[in-house]
């Protein structure tokens, strides 16, 4: 739903973002380094106040690092973002959220290279390693996980329309192709706009900070191996955990993953306990997602389980009550246990399922308040597409322009022009090819995607350095509706219209990698020597996320077909791309009345609240004021165990990191980064034992299952 940079100030940083309002002010980033006298964590912390838009010094006792990019900081960085783009895919179809791999390329990269830097000679990877070479992994990281939100939105809603093939492996040539024209705009639409939004507006970027200080931590200071130690070790033990966890479970779900609370009251004797079943309210012992709620932090975890409460204990009760949205027996045995998150409809317009009945206020929240974000913030955005357009026009200027902005970057180590040009002008070839000859779409409409996902990464960016959200989905949504109506004017037919709608909108979503330049800048790293890392990470990337999906969809077929009655995968994202595309292709909007009025009053709500939050709210209070883009996912996920894990996880968090502050930020993010990979690739193994035929739905138990029917 969103692709979530963690707000995560690593161990020696604890940021707060204070937006500024007016294109004279700099955002700046205010951050309390903690400094513990002799690495004791017993020791009261001395808290001193930076700006962090400027470089770190430079360490006297560190050696020049003259080799910034290698072939062992791309290859392990590659790696480790395989097994992050395997977590995306997982969570992204389990919540909508994908995370960037920042924090688990910059510990784990540092675990494997360099013990591999000091034992190993030259040629097989020996030599020193250094906090650049670093970021250069963690860069390559990021990339190479970054294109499993395609997979998680626009495909899998797609399949679900019947678009294309009945499964994904017959299409795994269309959807390479198609990944290969999303995986580089990115990287160059990053290029012209790094000057802007680093150097000159200095927006924040939390996560590229917090990369830049843990990997700084890793590095320099008196402590700097102790540290790293206890990081790793934590790292590696949370991964471990969350792999066995996830596996196991799965032969006994019942009992070590999901916990029907509501379901053992009905059985002792509270008969009314099963309707809080039917609602989803269950507990999971989910190790990822109490992860993401110790990163997210508490305004976005509380506004996530607000929006299921809002949506799953009061609304949803309301409308079957009312006789507005219907339900069906979800097990005869079972007294009063009811089926509500069914999608296949023969009249949703008036008789929908509760599920159906919420899609719409919850996917119109999401675009009211991204939207509502950007509108609030439109001077920066305005000055960031002048700089944009001024700095291309200045290259084929034969007038001298003098540029009011610095580059600390040596000319050497930057980013030529002809490089990330070239880039983007392949880019837009090959998709224009692709598209018009696998999916039958004109050239003219290739090129206003493109042209819509360069504007919408001024969005991405601002969101991103503000929030540390970038709304991928409605930004999506928006494009849809953009070329829902090319599509009508073209007069094409449904289903061409559908699936153009739903090709046109992911084009969009080519997301940018300027976090990681946000890092580069801080440690004082070669822009060039991390455009080729995350080139390099994007060609992983293209296989990678389209081989897992395959994987995912051959062993979990649900997440592909409307038609089964439960799913392992809610897939809350695919739900809002999926509507969308039909209300824009269909000859009349597919919504029920009551659901359109209250989608419409709920983002009025979303954009007045946002309003607030830049008008009258003072920065200091706006971590009080509800997220709509997390409410709105609330809606639209049809389970609520999610939330109620990313709370406790938040929870958790805030007490630890009030309580026990040192020890919080020594160990908080190696365990929620660990909890988050790991629990991603035991869903791969999973997805294995499943297609191979050993899972746990062969060979586990059902107790603890409602009706003991196996729940895994």
């Amino acid at each position: 739903m969103e692709t979530v940079a963690p707000q995560d100030q690593d161990q020696i940083v604890y940021a707060q973002s204070l937006s500024s309002h007016s294109e004279k002010e700099k955002c700046a980033f205010t951050a309390d380094i903690v400094s513990v006298s002799g690495g004791s964590e017993g020791l009261e912390p001395h808290v001193r106040s930076i700006n962090t838009d400027d470089p770190f010094p430079e360490s006297p006792d560190a050696p020049v690092e003259d080799q910034q990019l290698t072939v062992r900081a791309v290859l392990v960085g590659c790696m480790l973002g395989g097994i992050i783009a395997a977590s995306n895919i997982y969570l992204g179809l389990k919540t909508g959220w994908t995370f960037g791999a920042s924090l688990f390329g910059s510990i784990i990269g540092f675990a494997i290279l360099k013990p591999l830097s000091r034992s190993a000679p030259t040629f097989l990877g020996g030599g020193y390693f250094g906090p650049k070479e670093n970021n250069v992994c963690q860069s390559a990281a990021t990339s190479a996980g970054s294109l499993g939100l395609l997979f998680t939105s626009g495909f899998p809603a797609a399949y679900q329309l019947g678009l294309l093939s009945v499964h994904p492996k017959d299409d795994i040539g269309r959807l390479i192709t198609f990944t290969i024209c999303c995986a580089f705009f990115g990287l160059s639409f990053t290029q012209p706009l790094r000057k802007f939004y680093i150097l000159k507006l200095k927006l924040v970027f939390p996560s590229g900070v917090a990369a830049a200080y843990t990997i700084q931590s890793l590095h320099v200071g008196k402590n700097a191996e102790v540290t790293a130690r206890k990081k790793t070790k934590t790292l590696l033990y949370a991964f471990i955990f969350a792999i066995l966890l996830r596996v196991v479970s799965e032969y006994a779900p019942g009992l070590l993953w999901d916990w029907h609370v509501f379901y053992a009251l009905n059985r002792i004797g509270w008969t009314s306990a099963i309707a809080a079943e039917s609602w989803g309210w269950i507990w999971e012992w989910t190790p990822a997602f109490v992860g993401v709620g110790m990163l997210t932090g508490i305004n976005a975890s509380y506004s996530f389980l607000g929006g299921s409460f809002l949506a799953w204990a009061v609304l949803g009760p309301i409308i079957v009550a009312k006789g507005i949205a219907f339900g069906t027996v979800k097990n005869t045995s079972i007294p009063g246990y009811m089926n509500y998150m069914g999608m296949t409809l023969q009249d949703p317009i008036h008789e929908p399922s509760p599920r159906y009945w919420l899609i719409w206020p919850g996917t119109l929240m999401l675009l009211c308040a991204s939207f509502a974000e950007v509108a609030c913030n439109w001077r920066s955005l305005y000055a960031a597409m002048r700089s944009a357009c001024g700095m291309l026009l200045q290259r084929f200027s034969k007038d001298a322009i003098v540029d009011d902005v610095v580059d600390p970057v040596p000319e050497h180590e930057r980013v030529p022009f002809w490089a990330w040009g070239s880039v983007l002008v392949l880019s837009t070839i090959v998709t224009c090819v692709v598209m018009g000859v696998q999916f039958g779409q004109n050239v003219g409409v290739t090129l206003l995607a493109i042209l819509f996902s360069f504007l919408f990464s001024f969005i991405g960016c601002e969101s991103a350095g503000r929030t540390n959200i970038n709304p991928v989905t409605s930004i999506g949504n928006a494009s849809q509706l953009i070329f829902g109506g090319l599509g009508r004017g073209q007069n094409y037919a449904v289903k061409r219209g559908e699936l153009l709608n739903l090709l046109s909108g992911m084009l969009t979503l080519a997301g940018d990698m300027i976090g990681d330049l946000k890092a580069t800048h801080l440690l004082r790293a070669s822009p060039k020597a991390v455009f080729v890392a995350q080139l390099c990470g994007a060609v992983v990337s293209i296989f990678m996320a389209s081989g897992l999906y395959v994987v995912f969809s051959t062993a979990y077929p649900c997440i592909n077909d409307l038609s089964y009655t439960t799913c392992a995968f809610p897939t809350p994202d695919v739900q809002s791309w999926r509507a969308v595309a039909v209300a824009v292709s269909s000859s009349t909007l597919p919504i029920p009345p009551s659901s359109g009025y209250a989608a419409i009053a709920l983002g009025l709500t979303a954009v007045i609240s946002v309003v607030a939050k830049y008008t009258v709210v003072p920065p200091k209070y706006h971590d009080f004021i509800p997220n709509f883009n997390a409410i709105g996912i609330g809606f639209i996920m049809n389970v609520c165990t999610y939330p109620l894990a990313m709370f406790s996880g938040s929870t958790l968090a805030f007490f630890w990191r009030r309580m026990f502050f040192n020890n919080y930020q020594m160990y908080c993010f190696a365990v929620a980064a660990g909890f988050i990979a790991g629990e991603g690739l035991g869903g791969i193994v999973n997805a294995i034992f499943t297609i191979a035929g050993i899972s746990g739905a062969t060979y586990g138990t059902s107790v603890g299952c409602p009706g003991n029917v196996y729940c895994g």
